[in-house]
């Protein structure tokens, strides 16, 4: 397949994003390629650790390729969009409980989709361009791929803060919020795959990583965990536009351009995440509630017009003055009955 290149060199199963050009989004054949290689992986004996990287500099994965999602939904074809998305969260699973280390190496973009590739393995490696974000509320979803999950154990309130406003995190952010492990100069980036490749001896890492440059969150810590501490997004805004400062000003502005019905839902989400047993399939299991529903009875088809294909960057929201009754969100997110997502085992 010309867009990703799998392969074994040495004792690595390799994973290559190879589609520059298009910021390495995520296809649907893309995701079942690696989802196929990772179960054949799992029992070759040849295969001690899977290494994940891609082609440019712009991005590692800037998310899924969402242009066959609208073209069909448009036309009333959910179908699709529910196939993409159940069977690529059955990959995320895979991937977060895989029995192999699993090491990524995320240069410039890593966004939606691409968080679902690169950061549920076991070594997630960040260098001097890395940016993270699940910036998926401001085209009518909620985080997603299993992103719930890590967003939902990032300390304080940095998940509700994060998974509402889309902020991009550079790697010292990321490392802080549980997104990544180790930073290493890009530079050093090939030699490691090499040694990798050859001995499969992981404490490499290790012996590379540096301190990252200070990102923003950690000085934005005490403003996010006071106005984000609330349990709904009515407790976020209230708590917000009470205050008069430069913080609330800005993050105001930012919620602003996002889907009122997602941010609701994905602050429900991550509270119901907070629960004694968080899980990768429950956090997936919940996600794919609101996105079963996304095209049909949400804000996703809209938010891609605006955003993608008339660009006009105006989207008619569902909710517009930001007051989204407790009843929506409890629709988006009921138990799907027969259709919920389910996981192959082993």
């Amino acid at each position: 397949m010309s867009d990703i290149d799998i392969r074994i060199t040495g004792k690595a199963g390799r994973i290559t994003l190879t589609r520059p050009k298009a910021l390495n989004a995520l296809s649907y054949d893309m995701c079942m390629a690696i989802d196929a290689a990772l179960k054949d992986w799992a029992t070759n004996d040849t295969v001690q650790l899977v290494v994940i990287d891609a082609t440019g500099d712009k991005a590692f994965c800037a998310g899924g390729d969402i242009a066959e999602l609208y073209d069909s939904g448009t036309k009333g074809d959910y179908a699709y969009g529910r196939k993409f998305w159940s069977d690529e969260y059955r990959l995320n699973a895979r991937m977060f409980e895989y029995g192999k280390p699993i090491v990524s190496f995320m240069q410039g973009f890593t966004m939606g989709g691409g968080v679902g590739i690169g950061c549920h393995g076991t070594h997630r490696i960040l260098c001097e361009t890395s940016q993270i974000s699940m910036p998926e509320v401001g085209i009518g979803l909620v985080p997603d791929v299993g992103g719930t999950l890590i967003l939902s154990q990032a300390p304080g309130r940095l998940g509700e803060y994060l998974g509402l406003t889309g902020f991009r995190m550079v790697a010292d952010d990321a490392i802080l919020a549980g997104f990544a492990d180790l930073f290493i100069p890009k530079d050093q980036w090939p030699s490691l795959i090499s040694s990798l490749e050859s001995d499969g001896d992981l404490a490499c890492l290790t012996a590379s990583a540096d301190v990252p440059p200070t990102g923003k969150l950690r000085d934005l810590q005490g403003d996010i965990d006071r106005h984000f501490a609330g349990e709904t997004l009515s407790d976020i805004l209230n708590s917000l536009r009470n205050d008069d400062g430069a913080f609330s000003a800005a993050t105001l502005k930012s919620l602003g351009r996002n889907s009122p019905l997602s941010m609701a839902c994905t602050a429900e989400l991550l509270h119901r995440l907070r629960g004694p047993e968080p899980s990768i399939r429950t956090a997936l299991e919940l996600e794919y509630r609101f996105t079963y529903r996304a095209m049909e009875r949400g804000d996703f088809l809209e938010g891609i017009r605006a955003a993608i294909i008339d660009k006009d960057r105006k989207p008619q929201w569902h909710h517009s003055d930001m007051d989204v009754p407790t009843s929506a969100t409890s629709q988006m997110l009921m138990p799907l009955g027969a259709e919920t997502l389910t996981f192959e085992e082993g």
